[in-house]
């Protein structure tokens, strides 16, 4: 029988599971909640019974498994496979996770960054077509990524390679406040509620008729899907807005391609479900901030794999533990 590998994909709302060939095929997923009540303690021992139970369920054998890899938000030590600062799972404190997992299920066990691991999986069986050169934009919530060299994530001397959203793209003396202390990240104009937020900056100083504006003015709830349906259906404003986001992604996806010339950029997360409507204005930006022998190498693209990027990639740290790695 050929062996197999365990993907987690690790939420703060949901956790994520999927049993795959060692060529990427998702061949069973499910998903449980995740139970954060008394600082995230009930996470991992719900982990080890999800898998646990399911081994048993369809009666496969730990044998026919090479390792289990997962993806966490917070600190992740990929050495020691603990992770620390995961607020929003309730782990401020360090967590044993590597350990805890291994004992608990018998296979052998391996951590990354959650914008990591879906990385891993675009790059793999995703739009990056397992090129060994490819960077991974996540636009969601915040904005994340990772970058992938001859193969290998780059984690930096501290963890934090990768920290796409952090690019600064605004130099402006008002440039918006960013979590990480510093102004004009990428993450506070590109993420979902960045967007919402350049659209009222926007708004204050546009004079023509515009639904999206109208409804800024009003103070009716307003989302970067409904600023991007508007746009695709002609409202100028929304247009103006979605014009400005591009500038801010071709900037970062240009300055990350003329220092490591991958040969893709892909873009991800719930923002890239407008598609070639981002992607196509996100490029023409690229090519304009790019010099030749990077524009004519570097492609923009709009990932593949939707939510089973996570599950695939984590899944694919598991590889090392075989004996032939296949990506």
């Amino acid at each position: 029988m050929t062996k197999k590998i365990i993907g987690i994909d690790l939420g703060g709302t949901t956790i994520k599971f999927g049993i795959l060939t060692t060529a990427g095929e998702v061949q069973d997923k499910w998903a449980i909640d995740t139970n954060i009540i008394g600082n995230g303690k009930h996470i991992v021992p719900d982990i080890i019974q999800a898998i646990n139970h399911r081994l048993d369920l369809y009666r496969l054998d730990k044998s026919d498994f090479i390792g289990i890899g997962m993806g966490s938000p917070g600190s992740v030590d990929i050495t020691n496979n603990t992770v620390i600062g995961a607020y929003n799972l309730g782990w401020d404190t360090l967590q044993e996770v590597g350990s805890d997992i291994t004992s608990g299920v018998g296979l052998p066990f391996s951590l990354d960054n959650d914008a990591n691991v879906a990385a891993l999986g675009e790059r793999w069986v995703g739009a990056g077509e397992n090129n060994p050169d490819v960077i991974f934009m996540t636009l969601g919530t915040g904005v994340g990524g990772g970058i992938i060299a001859a193969g290998n994530l780059i984690h930096g001397v501290a963890g934090a390679g990768g920290e796409i959203g952090h690019v600064t793209v605004d130099i402006s003396d008002d440039g918006f406040d960013c979590t990480c202390g510093k102004k004009g990240c990428l993450e506070t104009v590109a993420s979902a509620t960045g967007i919402v937020r350049v659209a009222r900056k926007l708004a204050e100083a546009y004079e023509g008729e515009s639904h999206i504006k109208a409804a800024i003015d009003n103070g009716d709830t307003v989302t970067s899907k409904d600023i991007f349906i508007s746009a695709e259906t002609g409202d100028a404003f929304a247009n103006s807005v979605v014009e400005k986001i591009s500038q801010y992604l071709g900037l970062a996806a240009g300055n990350l391609a003329n220092t490591l010339n991958p040969d893709s950029i892909i873009i991800g997360g719930g923002v890239s479900a407008a598609g070639e409507f981002l992607r196509s204005r996100v490029e023409t930006y690229f090519n304009r901030y790019t010099f030749p022998q990077v524009r004519n190498s570097t492609k923009i693209k709009i990932a593949e794999l939707g939510n089973d990027a996570g599950i695939i990639g984590a899944a694919s740290l598991a590889l090392k533990f075989s004996e032939n790695e296949v990506i």
